[in-house]
């Protein structure tokens, strides 16, 4: 889901519009993949977006600041450096290939003017960001060394070097004709595929659209069009409910979907990424993997336990051995047998039972081990039970854990979580000092009627949610034994449509957001309480009453006007 370097054509000549001549005021970072520039033109400001995700790598203008790392990594520290000040010379494509960089020019030591050049080589996951100067590598996003690459290798002080070329032809520079023999050539392609083997910068999305053209007209003017068409652009997204079929610079017609079309290329990117979800806050991955191994330790732990459970509540046949075994001493000799079968003196019908022994004691000293073993046995179960308990409750815990991370959109958010984990005990305390982040806030949704619906997106946030920002003839929501998060309607009165839009949202925001027909309880706030000792988020209730939803189909058109 990221332009091909055809559509990235039309893309930089839109950067180079807007930000030839500015000064870069500002270099953030956001997270290990994104970082963001801010470029101040005469009574203007840009910010610009270069992202290396491997999911959609980009360089494109935003329209809102983005949060930033409290404390920038090396690499930031390093465009600081050098970068900060500088005026931005130029902005150009290599050929029609997926790398465009960006010169800036800066005063050097002695006063002299320092070009530097910011190669962002945007390759799937591949993508990687350089600085350069002279030729030479003065830092890279992602360094790349002989053990990760015998072809290439990115490191400072290296002579920057251009990934290995391929023998294509650019269609804004050369002839049709020439374009048309070397496809007709490729006999054992078929058209799609030899469009993209022969045209330098065309994706799957390019030759495909080439191809339904060539189909209505002819190969020729197929080629011809779609070169017209990336000189006056027609930015555009391909969706299908709300999940992203392609995007490009120019509009695609063979793909059936809804189409939505931008006033530029920037705003389509920008668009894809809050679609996608490709930003992601520093940690959150981090955090995921801890929660979910702790799932499966916890989960792992219920199984032996289980076990151990089955064994101990099979504790009176250790008893029925013993009973056996001591009737029956008197008529055996120690150190003889390593197991006896006997009549079971607890059979009506005389059946024989078989004893296990162990040669090295003595049949009294089997007789009083076999009555041990049905001691603990029997003292462990209450004991395993109540550990079961627990373990299963520690489940619930971290499956909330594993939802509120999910939700997470920001760096606020995670820096609760992180708390939360702390507190816990699922990791420790690093106590490194960061700058203070600003207190997170419930998504908040307005209902067709007015009504304000919030929505908890940590266990914390639920916890001060319900006990501290509700009012107690407010209505509270929350899927009936499923994890999710606490939902607040602000109204004593509430309608029906605003009760079932809350529900929905309930259940979107919950681990049954896939299914259908999903409990949600609903009641007044003051019939909500917690436990004293409680967990985050856990909280009892009475009086409440249960709707069973299901998502209507535009509930993502609702999500949208979420507010932090």
């Amino acid at each position: 889901m990221n332009l091909d370097g055809f559509s990235m054509r039309p893309l930089t000549l839109e950067l180079e519009k807007n930000l030839v001549g500015g000064r870069v005021d500002k270099i953030t970072q956001q997270n290990k993949a994104n970082l963001t520039f801010t470029i101040r033109q005469p009574g203007k400001t840009f910010l610009l977006r270069i992202s290396t995700a491997p999911q959609n790598p980009s360089v494109h203008l935003l329209k809102k600041s983005p949060e930033n790392l409290p404390e920038p990594p090396t690499f930031c520290m390093v465009l600081r450096k050098n970068l900060e000040g500088g005026r931005v010379a130029a902005i150009r494509q290599h050929e029609l290939d997926r790398i465009i960089f960006i010169d800036v020019d800066s005063i050097g030591t002695g006063g002299k003017i320092q070009t530097f050049t910011l190669a962002a080589e945007l390759i799937g996951k591949y993508s990687n960001l350089i600085l350069i100067s002279d030729g030479q590598i003065i830092d890279a996003l992602k360094k790349i060394g002989t053990n990760s690459s015998r072809v290439r290798t990115v490191l400072p002080n290296q002579s920057y070097q251009m990934p290995p070329a391929q023998d294509k032809l650019d269609i804004f520079s050369c002839d049709i004709e020439k374009i048309l023999a070397r496809i007709k050539a490729d006999e054992s392609a078929r058209l799609d595929k030899a469009i993209m083997n022969c045209c330098q910068g065309f994706g799957p999305q390019t030759a495909k659209e080439v191809t339904f053209q060539a189909e209505l007209t002819n190969l020729s003017a197929a080629l011809e069009k779609i070169r017209d068409a990336a000189k006056n652009p027609t930015p555009c997204m391909i969706l299908d409910a709300w999940k992203i079929l392609a995007i490009s610079a120019v509009k695609l017609n063979y793909l059936r979907g809804e189409l939505r079309t931008f006033e530029t290329l920037s705003e389509l990117l920008e668009t894809a990424d809050e679609i996608s979800g490709s930003y992601v806050p520093p940690d959150k991955e981090r955090f995921t993997k801890l929660v979910n191994n702790e799932l499966r330790r916890a989960t792992n732990k219920i199984s032996v336990l289980e076990e151990e459970l089955a064994s101990a509540e099979n504790a009176d046949d250790w008893r029925i051995l013993a009973d056996n075994l001591s009737t029956y001493r008197y008529q055996l000799k120690d150190h003889n047998d390593d197991s006896i079968s006997v009549p079971n003196i607890y059979s009506e019908t005389g059946e024989e039972i078989s004893i296990p022994l162990d040669r090295r004691l003595t049949i009294a000293a089997n007789v009083q081990a076999c009555y041990k073993k049905y001691d603990k046995l029997k003292r462990s179960t209450k004991f395993i039970a109540e550990q079961i308990k627990l373990c299963r409750e520690e489940i619930i815990y971290l499956e909330s854990i594993s939802h509120a991370l999910t939700a997470s959109t920001t760096l606020a958010d995670i820096d609760e979580i992180r708390a939360e984990l702390i507190a816990g005990g699922y990791l420790k305390d690093a106590k490194k000092r960061t700058a203070p982040s600003k207190k997170p806030q419930p998504f908040k949704f307005i209902a067709p009627d007015g009504t304000e619906i919030l929505v908890g997106k940590n266990n914390f946030q639920n916890d001060r949610l319900t006990f501290k920002i509700a009012a107690p003839d407010d209505f509270w929501l929350h899927t009936k034994e499923i994890t999710g998060s606490h939902v607040i309607i602000r109204s004593n009165h509430v309608s029906d449509e605003t009760l079932l839009l809350a529900a929905e949202i309930a259940a979107h925001f919950s681990k049954a957001q896939n299914s259908s027909k999903v409990p949600v309880d609903y009641v007044q706030c003051k019939f909500v309480k917690k436990p004293s000792g409680a967990k985050p988020g856990f909280v009892i209730f009475t009086n409440q009453r249960t709707l069973y939803v299901t998502p209507r189909e535009d509930i993502q058109n609702i999500l949208a006007t979420a507010q932090d």
